[in-house]
């Protein structure tokens, strides 16, 4: 593969090399740790540290959360702790509390109440090894310590059976190799194809979190370029691929597909911003034509409103949540802007009130992003960002009227004046208050207001 995708990139896991399994045994587990383990050892079960925890903890990363497994049925371990949320019972998993610390505990899977017949169906080496940090029993039956140190995403056993679990295995190779800077070994990433068939079954949701994770991870470009080579990316987002070999014009390096996937490298680590990001340019295919002024070069005149909706058609796909799905949406429609120092306090008022203050620091990280990802004229476009913010900090100071909240009358009291009941008119008469307010937000008073809206009425008002 191209592109460093046969070494990976590097990146945390790849610069600390995996310590010694005593190093293990000096590690220091938390006391509520200890009280469950212990708890479950006194009641004659066995239970171990599994998963992402001990290959963290062998690379000498603290671990964001330690999963369990145990030989105790997952009805039993329920009854043997007095906080525990019956997270998936059915499939033998419960997470317990304890002393403000939440643990996922889930029954040995296989055939056989064993740890080593566990270990055995996991998805990759580097998840599975198994740490008892009471006795300091380190388990590593697969070779998962050296793929660490070989910086290899690898199956477990036959990666035609470890895909046959679990279709939705061939993206978590990805997501890991991605995550982790790692090569998908060769045999494991030659078996994916054959799964794609099945993967198409695979739940949107399910999907959609394994994207979330590729996507805020430390190298996305080398993640989404690992979905595109197995042909993953051509179930998960075909749109993506019609901007492949797609020639832009003198503003940028790369291709429309190219130039995404760098921007998404340089993006904020945010899904809300990473995922506005990846969509950006998403129906630049679309709206592609020859332009009319130089020979040669490509234009794509309103790609960002078009794309907007097709953004936001694609998040619901995924089952992205409305209002993420909506906030893409609108950075995906507001991207493409280009400030000047011409522009009016007003014009940048109506920019402020049309994206929210709350998404503008989002938004200007796209559109950093857009700018980082196209390696062309890359400084003079980070000024004129700077510019613009500099200019919204100094408008923003003053606390000007920005939403409908903001003015100084409300609906009740546009009711009052107009002697009218709810409906309709009240949100329209509210919003041509803000639009004069915007322009002008000394006239943000009642009184103020109270003309404005007397006048407004006269224009507006239904005859009879």
């Amino acid at each position: 593969m191209a592109d460093g995708l046969e070494d990976g990139p590097g990146g945390l896991y790849a610069r600390l090399m995996p310590a010694l399994p005593s190093q293990l045994a000096a590690y220091e587990p938390p006391g509520s740790l200890v009280a469950v383990l212990q708890t479950l050892r006194n009641h004659g079960h066995e239970a171990f540290v599994v998963g992402g925890a001990v290959r963290d903890l062998l690379c000498g990363i603290a671990p964001s959360e330690l999963d369990l497994a145990t030989d105790a049925p997952a009805e039993r371990v329920a009854a043997l702790f007095a906080r525990v949320i019956p997270t998936g019972i059915a499939h033998g998993t419960v997470t317990v509390l304890h002393d403000g610390a939440s643990y996922e505990v889930t029954t040995y899977r296989g055939d056989a109440p064993v740890i080593e017949e566990d270990l055995a169906r996991r998805d990759f080496t580097v998840n599975a090894m198994a740490f008892d940090p009471l006795e300091g029993r380190f388990l590593d039956l697969h070779g998962g310590r050296a793929d660490l140190s070989n910086r290899l995403i690898r199956a477990v056993g036959e990666a035609h059976d470890r895909f046959g679990d679990d279709p939705l295995r061939v993206m978590r190779a990805c997501r890991f190799a991605s995550r982790m800077g790692f090569r998908i070994e060769r045999k494991t990433r030659r078996a994916i194809p054959a799964h794609l068939q099945a993967f198409k079954k695979v739940a949107p949701e399910r999907i959609r979190d394994e994207l979330s994770k590729l996507l805020v991870g430390d190298h996305p470009r080398y993640g989404m370029e690992l979905l595109r080579r197995t042909g993953l990316l051509a179930l998960i987002l075909p749109e993506l691929l019609e901007g492949l070999g797609m020639r832009q014009n003198r503003w940028h390096r790369y291709d429309v597909y190219h130039h995404v996937l760098h921007a998404v490298n340089e993006a904020d680590p945010k899904l809300a911003v990473r995922l506005a990001t990846l969509l950006h340019d998403v129906d630049k295919p679309t709206t592609a034509a020859p332009s009319a002024k130089v020979e040669g070069e490509t234009t794509f005149y309103s790609h960002e409103v078009s794309g907007a909706d097709r953004a936001r058609a694609i998040c619901e796909r995924l089952r992205f949540s409305n209002r993420l799905s909506a906030k893409v949406s609108l950075l995906v429609r507001e991207h493409q802007f280009v400030y000047s120092e011409a522009w009016s306090d007003g014009a940048v008022r109506r920019m402020l009130a049309r994206v929210g203050e709350e998404n503008f620091d989002d938004l200007i990280a796209v559109r950093k992003a857009d700018l980082l990802g196209r390696a062309v004229a890359v400084e003079e476009g980070l000024d004129n960002l700077r510019a613009l913010e500099d200019r919204v900090r100094g408008l923003l100071a003053s606390r000007p009227a920005l939403t409908t909240r903001d003015l100084a009358i409300g609906g009740r009291d546009v009711i009052e004046a107009l002697s009218i009941p709810p409906s309709p008119v009240i949100g329209a008469a509210l919003d041509h208050l803000l639009n004069e307010v915007i322009e002008s937000p000394e006239r943000n008073t009642r009184e103020e207001l109270q003309a404005i809206l007397a006048s407004w009425w006269k224009d507006h008002r239904p005859e009879g």
